[in-house]
């Protein structure tokens, strides 16, 4: 009862600074609402909504758990999952943050992930996407799509280790029935996509509906978050607190040999990798390897914007948020340790020679390949595809509240 009088007081106090900080610095705080908008409105809606509502469908059909059924084999060995955790890691990595939260809350709440299983889950499914790792990271902010590479190799090399470890949390109460091994797995798969898509007998027309309908409302979510921490993150230099707080990690810092001029960078990045990214490319009296490895540990750890999308989302499903917190601060140690163990290997030894000889490609992000320019038009599109699709689920909206009435 103490602590509960406690957490509430500490809360209260923490709103009333940040409604008095919002009062104090008016024109900062519109600017960085704008900017989190504009991110949101830009890159994240456009670029999460077609595989939300794929993913919406796909389970609605039954092709989630076809391939789950495929993947039990790989995916129960080795991360203690079932197989239908092969199709979230996928569509995690494809669309990045949080997508992997979203469709592990979807399919726990379906039933084909015990809150053990969907915990382990969403611990390593949840990661940057390689379109702005290479694009928006390594080509945007530090004008070297070589640097992506590393970035991309640390990040999923990591995630991976990731789900290694976290296969030990919690214990199982062993198989759920139908997850026994099958002699013919590929008849078995076929089964089972048939009978979950007679189970689901929506129309088309409905389930469609409901895919847009539930993935626009996660987008509205996020957006929130997204300019919520935008606010926060300007109020926290502003207030001095971004400075206080980077002493302390200057220390943590001058222990490894980095330059203390990363310390507000990484603070930043612990809020919003966006704004953490960027900052930490600017500072140019760090070592590059430095820089890199700093990066590293804000895209795994994905800043505290990113886990609070996570935490609603998983609050809606029963899922404890705690496993994933810890998992953010394993993968970002275990990133930063991969890019400071590839550097030289890989970095130095394909790009940095003279005249090097089986360098990896990274043609698709350069600034003049047709990646970057897809990026770049997403961001001219992006506007317009989230207006459109604000009116089609308005529209929605209406006709089933028209219906209900009827």
């Amino acid at each position: 009862m103490f602590r509960s009088k406690v957490k509430t007081i500490i809360l209260s106090i923490l709103i009333t600074i940040l409604a008095t900080s919002l009062i104090s610095f008016p024109k900062e705080s519109l600017e960085a609402s704008v900017r989190g908008l504009k991110m949101w409105w830009e890159i994240v809606f456009p670029s999460l909504l077609p595989f939300f509502i794929v993913s919406e469908v796909l389970i609605g059909f039954g092709v989630v758990k076809f391939i789950g059924v495929l993947l039990e084999p790989l995916m129960r060995p080795i991360f203690r999952v079932p197989g239908v955790g092969g199709f979230v890691w996928a569509m995690g990595m494809a669309s990045g943050f949080p997508a992997g939260a979203k469709f592990t809350a979807r399919l726990h709440q379906e039933g084909q992930l015990t809150k053990i299983e969907a915990e382990r889950l969403v611990s390593f499914t949840n990661s940057s996407n390689p379109l702005f790792i290479f694009g928006a990271v390594a080509v945007g902010f530090f004008d070297n799509a070589q640097l992506g590479v590393i970035l991309a190799l640390s990040h999923y090399l990591g995630n991976i280790c990731v789900g290694i470890i976290m296969r030990f949390y919690g214990k199982d109460s062993g198989y759920r029935e139908g997850e026994k091994k099958r002699k013919y797995i590929l008849r078995s798969a076929l089964s089972t996509l048939h009978q979950t898509r007679i189970r689901d007998n929506r129309p088309i027309g409905k389930l469609l509906g409901d895919a847009v309908n539930s993935s626009i409302q996660t987008l509205l979510m996020i957006g929130g978050f997204i300019i919520l921490f935008s606010v926060i993150n300007t109020l926290l230099y502003h207030l001095h607190i971004t400075a206080i707080l980077a002493k302390t990690v200057q220390i943590l810092l001058s222990a490894l040999s980095f330059t203390d001029k990363l310390s507000i960078p990484f603070i930043s990045g612990l809020f919003e990798i966006t704004l953490g990214s960027k900052l930490t490319s600017l500072v140019h009296d760090a070592p590059l390897m430095q820089k890199v490895m700093i990066t590293s540990f804000i895209l795994a750890f994905s800043g505290f914007s990113v886990q609070a999308q996570v935490a609603s989302i998983l609050a809606q499903a029963n899922i404890s948020f705690k496993p994933f917190f810890i998992a953010r601060i394993i993968h970002g140690v275990l990133a930063s340790i991969f890019a400071y163990l590839l550097w030289k290997p890989v970095y130095l030894r394909f790009y940095q020679e003279e005249n090097p000889t089986g360098a990896l490609p990274v043609s698709f992000f350069e600034k003049d390949s047709w990646m970057h320019s897809l990026y770049d038009r997403m961001l001219e599109a992006g506007p317009l595809i989230t207006i459109l699709s604000l009116a089609l689920y308005t529209v929605i909206l209406f006709i089933r509240l028209q219906r209900s009435r009827a």
